[in-house]
């Protein structure tokens, strides 16, 4: 998360707003807009992972926006693979989340915290790769926690030998 980002929520706290938004309805249509803004660099978070330690075998899904059973919205973006599954795990999740109780968005994973999630142009929301890319990482790591290394396929692929 940037300094940036970090700014924009503690103005919000701040103003008791979120962007420009002061009602509930207004500050769920930029939560939608973010989640679209979000979109490709949740996907691409979930893909690098994919390629470099699932090596291609995960299956991607996202929901879009989704009314959460307090009232809120969430959208959440997936990342699972047979290993996992095989194991009875949850998969690697990034989940946007604006809870019905909540003053503005977070973003967080399945395993791990909040962050906050004030994006409101193309350019802020590019800014948050290395946010989602973390959340992704953090998850997996504590997925292999609650089960072993194994579930990760390139710990167990045949490595080239040096020439």
């Amino acid at each position: 998360m940037s300094t940036n980002a970090l700014l924009r929520h503690f103005a919000d706290l701040r103003d008791g707003t979120h962007g420009d938004a002061v009602s509930r309805p207004d500050r769920e249509e930029l939560f939608r807009t973010a989640v679209v803004l979000l979109d490709p660099y949740a996907h691409r978070a979930l893909a690098d992972l994919d390629t470099d330690l699932l090596l291609g075998t995960g299956e991607y899904t996202a929901t879009g926006v989704r009314r959460t059973r307090d009232g809120g919205l969430e959208a959440v973006w997936t990342l699972s693979w047979p290993q996992q599954r095989a194991a009875g795990l949850a998969p690697i999740i990034l989940r946007a989340t604006y809870g019905a109780g909540f003053h503005h968005p977070h973003l967080r994973g399945g395993t791990v915290g909040e962050w906050p999630l004030n994006v409101f142009t193309p350019e802020q929301a590019a800014e948050e790769l290395p946010t989602l890319r973390a959340i992704a990482a953090a998850d997996l790591h504590n997925l292999v926690f609650l089960r072993d290394f194994r579930i990760v396929p390139a710990t167990t692929a045949p490595r080239p030998r040096a020439g």
